[in-house]
């Protein structure tokens, strides 16, 4: 953000064609505060009375024209990107070359009544990663194997010939990278601060979730959060989404009383992953 392309990227696209968020609404059975507000998209002019996600949607012309408008972007961003392969392929350096593309966070175009990033859920850290380029022998495929950003650099060790430094805590994906069916880990780690911007309301409370992700589920911890001292304080509350039945993550099923051995598990392996 902002959303701002060449007219041509625009033009590309009919407001009317484009298809809206299905799950207009905050995951159920999760506490208001981890779907916060959009504080990104809130501070701009046009912007400033936003609905929260507990107060409803957007307007679906708004809806729309956001949605429209991030589509011209992510085209003008990948026009960019073609023009760096092309001079790559006429520099002749794409033979030895590795190329890595990611973004550090994935979006929202209006589901669970949210809009751009900040959360802990699937739909705003699933992010892209593609890599290509020499060595590369699954190009064009796409993998189902969880991996993280601390992947790339053994990643790029492993396939430059580096040795990986044994105090590195991601893993290589070379194996991913030549067959795309491989698994290298079995969880993927994230965490997000709720309560150090928005408005004076928002910012009474800091709270940190802390999330693990496994092939099928999403497992998120929230806790108290002391700025001072940077460390987490008092339990606050649970979410789990079983990504099987429930692939948008629309229920919270952590207070089901089936799920309470899972729930053991799970919490075991984000402590691990986050050394708690």
């Amino acid at each position: 953000m902002p959303f701002t392309a060449p007219k041509k990227y625009w033009d590309m696209y009919n407001s009317e064609d484009i298809p809206l968020a299905k799950n207009q609404f905050p995951p159920k059975n999760s506490p208001e505060f981890a779907m916060h507000g959009d504080v990104e998209l809130r501070g701009y002019a046009d912007k400033h009375d936003l609905p929260k996600p507990a107060e409803g949607s957007l307007s679906e012309a708004e809806q729309r024209e956001l949605i429209h408008a991030y589509y011209a972007c992510v085209t003008y961003v990948d026009a960019q990107i073609g023009r760096l392969m092309d001079e790559l392929e006429k520099s002749g350096l794409a033979e030895n070359t590795i190329v890595v593309l990611w973004g550090d966070h994935g979006w929202k175009l209006g589901e669970h009544n949210g809009w751009a990033k900040q959360t802990n859920y699937e739909i705003d850290t699933r992010a892209p990663l593609i890599i290509s380029g020499k060595g590369v022998k699954s190009k064009g495929e796409m993998t189902q194997s969880l991996t993280e950003f601390v992947d790339v650099y053994p990643t790029l060790c492993d396939m430059t010939g580096f040795e990986i430094p044994k105090y590195l805590q991601g893993e290589s994906l070379k194996p991913i990278l030549e067959n795309p069916n491989i698994i290298v880990k079995e969880a993927a780690y994230s965490q997000f601060l709720l309560g150090r911007y928005g408005s004076k309301e928002d910012r009474k409370t800091e709270r940190m979730g802390y999330t693990v992700r496994t092939d099928r589920y999403r497992y998120v911890e929230w806790y108290k959060w002391n700025p001072k001292q940077k460390t987490k304080g008092d339990f606050i509350t649970r979410e789990l989404f079983d990504h099987k039945t429930d692939p948008q993550e629309n229920s919270n099923i952590a207070d089901v009383s089936e799920n309470k051995e899972l729930i053991l598990e799970l919490s075991k392996s984000l402590t691990k992953g986050f050394i708690l």
